[in-house]
Parts: C-alpha cells; structure tokens; sequence
C-alpha cells in the first residue's frame, strides 16, 4: 500500500459547538478518500478507507495553534533491550556499555504513540496557562500566575517556543502537567515506559542497530557537549528511523519507571514497567552537556523524582 501519511488536527472546541456522534466527513488525501466518524469534540476515529491508504503513521496535533507536537506511531514488537561489554560476538555487544545495561533481555512491547519531539516550551506554557472549555464541556483555570512551578527557562540553556521544556520535575509532570492535558484534549497521554523509550529510540521495528538514535555518528542527531553548550530547538538535528528527534541528546528525558541498576535481571518480557517503588525515576536519552558514552540509547541514569535540571525535560506517549 502506499504510505501517505495522514494528519489529523485534533481541535479544542468552544462548548458553542455541537458536534453529532453520527455525523461522517469525506477526508480526501491526494485523491483517495477516507471516511471518518466524529465521536467526541476533538476525538476523529476512522471507520474505513480506501486500499492505497496506510493509516499507520498518523500524526496528532494536539492544538491546532501550536507546531512541534506531532505523535508518531510506533508499532509494537520485540527487541534486545541494553547493552553489554563482555563479549563481541553476542547480542547488543557496545565496549562503552555500563554494567546497568545488562544483561542484555528480550523484551516485547505493544503499539503506541510517542512524541516526534520532546515537548516544547510552548506546549508546557499552552497547557500550564490554558482556561477555558475541555473535551468533556467542563472548564478549567490557569494553573498559576507563573507556570514554571521550579526554575523559569534561562537564556545561558536554551528559551524560546521551540525549545524544549526543562526545570520540569518528574512530579510537576505526572501530577499536574500530564492531567491538565489530559483534562483539556479528553486524552490519556502519560510518560514512556523505560522498555517503550528504548525501543523507540533504537527506530522500533525499522531499527538499523544504532549505537545512537538513528546514527551511529553521534553529531548527525543530537546535541551534545562537543557541539552544543545550551540546549537547541527540537528537530534540528537528524530523525531516527522512526522519524523520531532528539532521542539522543538536547535534553534528558523522564520516563515513567523507578530506577533500579538490577532491574533487567528480573524484568518481565512483555511490557515490563519497572521495579516497585525506591527512590528515584529513570531518566534516557542524554543532553546537550553530556558525552557520547552516555547519550546511547541504552545508557540508563536516574534523579530524584522531585527535582528539576536545567538539561532535563521529557516527551509523551499515546495511549
């Protein structure tokens, strides 16, 4: 089939607004028509289309008045999650691999969406400050006056729309960032699993075996301190397989699990979602201070979940 890719604005509509759960739209891409049914305000799910159509690579926008927040489908499979050192003719063989990263496990994952980009100043200030009217008719206030709840974005580590959100802490996330968009756009966005960030970032099941995400020439996708002394605008550097940016480099990002060093020991094969509670929440990716050996996509470090850095930010993951 051929692989035209479908973008689907999801609108924030004014209670005013009265869309019928019945109502169908002739969506026409390039010639082929596609039929969808309107089920909620800002919900479109599609009911059929037409042979030459490929639906599996959709991008969602989350507010049509924003840029930069696109979702890039990732399906499911399995793969060789970490990393080792010991031997060269084994799986995942990486000299520069930490004893965190092994062993080396197969892990299968299900579909989701993830974030083409980390997400933006822009996104963290829409959602932060939005009042007004959400998918389920209720309305909701601005959060606070300021909202950055730690440290405002400075100009010595990267600010301006396109940059991406940092002095977020792991709880300011999950606790108040993630329900307010979820309130707003009736969705259940959350962060990546440990297990869905890294297969992401190795390109998924188009995955060519990088050492980094979507290059094994570190300076083709990220930012990092032999390039960069501040964080840049997402998606300047080269995508991943998946079409995927800045999974190495620019900023770290949080992921949803407890860290453990020896969790790959005992995780589970299919979906694992990390060890039960301890102290801290695994972070991935590496950032734009850090160097190469730590920005491979299977390097594993970790913070204080009530923290924020001025190189640590995160990305979304649908459902």
């Amino acid at each position: 089939m051929k692989k035209n890719k479908i973008t689907m604005l999801l609108m924030i509509m004014f209670a005013s607004l009265v869309i019928n759960a019945q109502d169908l739209v002739v969506y026409t891409n390039n010639g082929a028509k596609t039929i969808f049914e309107i089920s909620s305000i800002d919900s479109i799910k599609i009911m059929s289309q037409e042979e030459d159509e490929d639906i599996s690579n959709i991008d969602f926008d989350i507010f049509s008045a924003l840029e930069k927040d696109e979702m890039v489908y990732v399906e499911g499979g399995t793969f060789m999650m970490g990393a080792q050192s010991s031997s060269s003719s084994s799986s995942n063989y990486d000299p520069d691999a930490y004893s965190s990263e092994s062993p080396v496990h197969q892990v299968t994952v299900g579909d989701f969406y993830i974030g083409k980009y980390e997400v933006t100043q822009q996104l963290w200030e829409y959602v932060m400050k939005y009042s007004g009217t959400c998918a389920d008719g209720s309305t909701i206030s601005a959060y606070a006056s300021d909202v950055w709840l730690d440290s405002n974005p400075s100009s010595s580590c990267g600010v301006g729309d396109y940059y991406p959100a940092y002095y977020v802490s792991w709880e300011d996330i999950v606790n108040i960032f993630i329900p307010r968009l979820n309130k707003i756009t009736g969705k259940i966005f959350r962060l990546p699993t440990e297990a869905e960030w890294e297969y992401a970032a190795r390109g998924g099941n188009k995955s060519k075996g990088y050492k980094y995400s979507g290059s094994n020439t570190i300076d083709d996708v990220a930012w990092f301190i032999s390039n960069s002394s501040t964080s840049h605008q997402v998606g300047t550097k080269a995508p991943n397989e998946l079409g995927i940016y800045d999974m190495t480099g620019n900023v770290w990002e949080w992921c949803s699990d407890w860290y453990s060093s020896s969790y790959y020991s005992s995780s589970p094969s299919t979906n694992p979602t990390g060890p039960t509670s301890v102290s801290y929440r695994v972070c991935r990716g590496g950032c734009w201070g850090g160097y190469a050996q730590i920005c491979r996509v299977s390097y594993r470090t970790y913070y204080y979940p009530g923290n924020s850095y001025p190189n640590l930010g995160f990305r979304l993951v649908l459902p």
